[in-house]
């Protein structure tokens, strides 16, 4: 998987989607960890888009959310946190 970092990333967008069109995954880092993946999109699912998919999808977001273990954050760094990497 090629790696790019992310300020990079959103310089050469146009570029790093033609990758993932041709199969390509593409990792987007920032201070050297891996923040986001970009990856060629799955085709879609009749079977997902009526009720019943909806429902397992949802289910499937509670296993995985059950599976997290809850972050140990106070008010402030909550608040601080969301402010990382805005620009000043």
């Amino acid at each position: 998987m090629h790696e790019v970092p992310a300020a990079e990333a959103e310089a050469r967008l146009a570029e790093l989607l033609r990758r993932a069109e041709r199969g390509e995954e593409i990792a987007i880092t920032r201070d050297g960890r891996t923040v986001a993946r970009l990856a060629p999109a799955r085709p879609c699912d009749p079977e997902s888009l009526g009720p019943a998919g909806r429902s397992k999808a949802v289910n499937r977001f509670i296993e995985e959310r059950n599976t997290l273990e809850p972050l140990r954050m106070t008010v402030d760094e909550i608040l601080a946190a969301r402010h990382e990497g805005h620009r000043v």
